[in-house]
């Protein structure tokens, strides 16, 4: 698998200075033990971009050096509803043509789509300028409620702090679960939410004692990923029916209690195969599957390879 050296991000004029911190923050210098990118923020030329909060912000670097990234994102800015450069567009363009991964989150998804990157493929931007997109360019499968959506060589994800979420997938797209979720560490943030998840959710802030009481149950399933922990069982832990839990639990996390867990499972295979020599069998026994074959049906389908060519991949090993 391929792994990002350089990183360049292109800022538009108004570019939200949240976009900038996150790549910064995923893609700049970490804590001792966790490696360092080549991160360049680019613009249209070198010198000072206005902000979304009205303090310029001091880039060093053109368009040129767009020219060299393993990875290139495309920020969001206050005037995505105008055309962009011509240049930024054939920049993009040519990176995307040498094989270079092409990314955008939020708004930055509208740059992307004027580059004709989105055509015939599927992508996400904030839910508030969905429907702009679609209208705007009906060539690009959009999907509103997505935290982000990987197309292989084009990525993108939705507004504000998804953009965490778009970076930390990409992190473990190419580098592996377990530098993924070091950074999530480093920056105190959840390792992995799925692209699948909804990105807005109508009651995101606990609303009584129930919602604490799945909040807890959620904790003691991410301790006991070797049981079989069917819904029945959580359900009863949060003192609820089944029906309730699985309302409530798609409400307070945007997704069904089996695709969270089935990510949860995978996230920690994924993990494991990375960072011990333990064998397959084993790994499968940890995270609650029956067999190396179950594991490694549901690994196939969520990686395209099985654990071992992930293994190899990753650690160099079989």
């Amino acid at each position: 698998m391929p792994a990002f050296g350089t990183v360049a991000a292109y800022v538009p004029p108004g570019v939200g200075m949240l976009a900038v911190g996150i790549v910064a923050e995923v893609f700049g210098p970490h804590g001792a033990g966790l490696p360092g990118f080549d991160l360049a923020l680019c613009a249209d030329r070198p010198g000072a971009v206005p902000t979304d909060c009205g303090v310029p912000l001091s880039v060093a670097h053109g368009l040129d050096r767009l020219a060299d990234a393993d990875l290139l994102i495309a920020l969001p800015g206050a005037g995505f509803r105008e055309p962009s450069a011509p240049a930024v567009l054939d920049a993009l363009r040519a990176a995307h043509a040498r094989g270079s991964v092409v990314a955008a989150h939020c708004v930055g998804a509208f740059t992307l789509a004027r580059a004709g990157l989105l055509d015939g493929r599927r992508a996400t931007t904030h839910w508030r300028f969905a429907g702009l997109l679609a209208e705007r360019h009906p060539e690009v499968a959009v999907e509103p409620d997505a935290l982000y959506v990987d197309e292989g060589g084009v990525v993108t994800g939705a507004g504000a702090a998804a953009g965490f979420d778009m970076c930390l997938h990409l992190l473990r797209r190419e580098h592996g679960a377990a530098l993924a979720n070091a950074v999530a560490r480093d920056v105190v943030l959840p390792s992995h939410r799925d692209g699948g998840q909804a990105q807005y959710l109508a009651t995101p802030v606990p609303e009584d004692s129930r919602d604490e009481r799945l909040a807890e149950v959620l904790q003691w399933a991410r301790g006991h990923l070797h049981e079989p922990l069917p819904v029945t069982e959580l359900a009863d832990r949060a003192l609820m029916s089944r029906r309730s839990f699985a309302r409530r639990f798609t409400a307070a996390t945007g997704t069904t209690p089996h695709a969270w867990l089935r990510n949860l499972r995978l996230g920690r295979a994924e993990e494991l195969l990375e960072t011990t020599d333990l064998p397959v069998e084993e790994i499968a026994r940890r995270v609650g599957y029956g067999s190396a074959a179950v594991l490694r049906e549901q690994f196939v389908r969520r990686r395209g390879v099985p654990p071992s060519s992930y293994r190899r991949a990753f650690t160099g090993s079989p």
